[in-house]
């Protein structure tokens, strides 16, 4: 499915932080995006660790449930920056896309009057 297909009310609005017109707009928008993947392969993990049982190699305990989560981030982040599933490309490409000023309103068109 193509994102451009969707009618734009359908659209993810572009967050204030993300709308930088400076030096640094297409350093966060990027920065934005790898942080929703992250996100998102971080609530990934958690659903499968969910569905499996204990570990009997290491044998669980309180250390385990401390620091298992925080593993878990750290896998996250680290396949969002590296490309992960591919979803922070497309959501740098269409925060872009959305970001960019509109096209002004054609001659002769009564809304532009």
């Amino acid at each position: 499915m193509d994102i451009n297909a969707l009618p734009v009310a359908t659209q993810l609005p572009v967050p204030p932080s993300a709308r930088c017109v400076g030096g640094d707009g297409p350093v966060q928008v990027k920065k934005v995006a790898q942080d929703f993947e992250a996100m998102f392969v971080g609530m990934m993990l958690k659903s499968m660790r969910d569905t499996v049982g204990k570990d009997k190699l290491t044998g669980g305990g309180h250390g385990e449930e401390t620091f298992r989560p925080m593993l878990d981030q750290e896998y996250a982040q680290a396949a969002a920056r590296n490309g992960g599933l591919g979803l922070a490309t497309m959501i740098e490409q269409q925060m872009k896309r959305t970001a960019s000023p509109a096209p002004p309103p054609l001659k002769g068109n009564r809304d532009a009057d």
